[in-house]
């Protein structure tokens, strides 16, 4: 392949630290031949501390520190930069040449950077090459909450929105009928039921007055309650998150509500879902061309 790039949608930073990250991700760039994007992501604090047992603690703040110190160790290598970073939570200041690759043909990776709430958006803004939203977004949240954000930490470092480009990992049903799409919907609530569930996700459920469901959701979650959860999805939440058109109009339907503000945009493939089908969405956005 020429085009095709290779990109993490996430690689969950804080389980890692910066130099394994730079490492690796140095290492794809060249295997890639350049087109190797870093995507990162926090998860939760649950999931750090109990699933990984690494440190939570200011997570804006730590993930900023953590592009910046990846960023530091890259300059070293490429550019042959002093590694002198010293920050709150990471310091890197040792690097001997046995451990340093030097100069890379094809550059450094981007980075991108994934989250929900402004905060962890604006960091993005400021810092990174791209920002990927989260699955669990809507064309207003998207315009409401996340361009804003991504806008206000372009300004702290003196770029744009036009210099961050913009990813979104669509949650799509494509059904040539009323029985199919009805089978796709429903199998979409309990996923909307889960991210629901999340405090952290909160903000893009209030963006539509939705915002009490977040602790019901919730308090069900922790007694496993799984079944009912999907019960409080109603569809215009369905409609709201999920693009629903037959195949061949998925494209246009996304083009309408995103094209203006998102640069590239993929989507899970259900086992369920035939390849044929596949191939007529894949064309309406002028794949096999």
């Amino acid at each position: 392949t020429e085009r095709l790039q290779l990109t993490t949608a996430v690689a969950i930073a804080f389980a890692r630290n910066p130099m394994t990250l730079a490492a690796v991700a140095y290492d794809l760039q060249l295997a890639s031949k350049g087109r190797f994007n870093l995507g990162l992501g926090t998860q939760i604090k649950p999931h750090i501390e109990k699933r990984f047992s690494m440190p939570w603690s200011k997570p804006v703040e730590r993930m900023r520190e953590m592009v910046l110190a990846i960023r530091a160790i890259w300059a070293r290598w490429h550019e042959g930069k002093p590694l002198d970073f010293r920050g709150e939570f990471y310091t890197h200041t040792l690097m001997t040449p046995f451990f340093d690759p030097g100069p890379s043909p094809y550059g450094v990776p981007r980075v991108f950077l994934g989250g929900v709430g402004p905060r962890m958006t604006a960091v993005a803004g400021e810092v990174a090459d791209g920002f990927m939203v989260h699955p669990f977004a809507t064309e207003r949240s998207i315009r409401e909450v996340t361009v804003p954000a991504l806008e206000r930490g372009a300004a702290r470092a003196g770029r744009s929105l036009a210099d961050i480009e913009i990813a979104f990992p669509l949650m799509v049903v494509a059904a040539d009928d009323e029985a199919q799409m009805q089978r796709g919907r429903d199998a979409m609530r309990p996923r909307l039921a889960f991210y629901g569930s999340t405090p952290a996700y909160r903000v893009v459920l209030d963006v539509h007055g939705w915002g009490e469901l977040q602790p019901e959701l919730n308090a069900l979650s922790k007694r496993g309650d799984w079944a009912t959860m999907a019960t409080l999805i109603t569809d215009e939440m369905v409609d709201a998150f999920v693009v629903c058109a037959r195949p061949e109009d998925v494209a246009a339907e996304v083009h309408r509500r995103y094209g203006d503000v998102v640069h590239r945009v993929s989507f899970d493939v259900p086992d369920s879902v035939d390849a044929e089908r596949v191939g007529r969405i894949v064309c309406g956005f002028g794949g096999g061309r």
